[in-house]
């Protein structure tokens, strides 16, 4: 079930069902909320969205309170997160789930977001979006992929690829907007040649693997898994958490896979990401592609959790096109 997509006017709701608002600068919330109103959109803000506590969150009753009023609001069209964090996993129990499929609207966010996503997907059956946070909005250079990628997925339904950017970076550029460094990318790393066709499942791994044996865990049969990670992983963390996700039952059925670029701080380079690969018999034969854009690495790509994807890998060339009809 896709959610009706964004039009001029329309109104998105800004929520921190994970860390506050409250860690966000003020010139940066200015930045988000220029962009977002300069695509056309009219941004507005749930009422605990900057209330916080020694870990920088909220209750989990002040959160749910903004998560369930951005769906029961007919002016809202879309809900977008402050930014990720540790947290929104202790949501789930108490959303109600009822009222976001009577009232399904485009919800995005990534990193910790993932296990709202992938539940509110489970339960409902309404794609989500893995894409950029309010705050990344936020960033004042290099975000034409971010923004060309968003439009696409959030405002119309015709299929789009996720093409290679021109660039990319891991500059913390929340710390300092003006010192910037940007790398040349022309090509993904096509890890394992294919072509294939599968729904889009997937997010930050590590909280993608907390709702393993829960009800909100959505299934892996026929997917293309899509995955990346953060710089708190690294090598072995990685290749451990993506071995325990391949041994649910429905993960010999996988597709293909897409790796998110990892950061340059955790140290996961070609050499190890090809070992790890190689070194799991239960992905042999199906398309692997890495260096994607998306995840915690700029810009990224939107990526709806739960739509139909064909991805093709031969040589250096890669194709990532993602269908947006039922």
């Amino acid at each position: 079930m896709f959610a009706q997509r964004l039009v001029p006017g329309d109104e998105i709701r800004v929520i921190a069902p994970s860390r506050s608002m409250a860690i966000i600068k003020k010139e940066q919330r200015e930045i988000s909320i220029g962009r977002l109103e300069g695509m056309g959109f009219k941004v507005t803000f749930g009422k605990n969205v900057s209330e916080h506590d020694e870990f920088f969150s909220t209750s989990i009753e002040e959160r749910i309170e903004d998560l369930h009023d951005a769906f029961r609001d007919p002016n809202v069209k879309a809900i977008l997160t402050v930014i990720g964090g540790y947290n929104s996993n202790q949501l789930l129990k108490y959303i109600d789930f009822d009222l976001i499929k009577q009232n399904p609207k485009i919800i995005c966010g990534y990193s910790d977001i993932t296990a709202l996503s992938l539940a509110i997907y489970q339960k409902t059956g309404l794609v989500t979006y893995s894409g950029p946070h309010f705050s990344t909005m936020g960033m004042k250079y290099g975000t034409e992929y971010t923004v060309q990628s968003f439009l696409s997925a959030m405002t119309n339904d015709a299929p789009y690829e996720v093409n290679p950017s021109s660039y990319w970076s891991d500059d913390p550029w929340y710390l300092d907007q003006e010192k910037r460094n940007f790398i040349e990318q022309d090509s993904y790393l096509v890890l394992q040649e294919g072509e294939a066709s599968g729904k889009l499942i997937g997010g930050n791994l590590c909280t993608m693997n907390l709702l393993q044996g829960t009800e909100y865990m959505p299934s892996l049969k026929d997917a293309i898994l899509f995955v990346e990670d953060d710089e708190e992983s690294h090598s072995l963390t990685f290749d451990r958490d993506l071995q325990s996700l391949l041994h649910l039952p429905d993960a010999e059925y996988i597709k293909g896979i897409l790796i998110g670029r990892f950061q340059t701080s955790s140290n996961v380079t070609e050499e190890a990401l090809r070992k790890i690969i190689y070194s799991k018999r239960e992905l042999k034969d199906i398309p692997i592609i890495a260096n994607v854009n998306f995840g915690h690495v700029s810009p990224i790509a939107t990526i709806p959790v739960g739509a139909m994807a064909t991805i093709t890998a031969k040589g250096t060339q890669t194709e990532i096109i993602i269908e947006q009809t039922e």
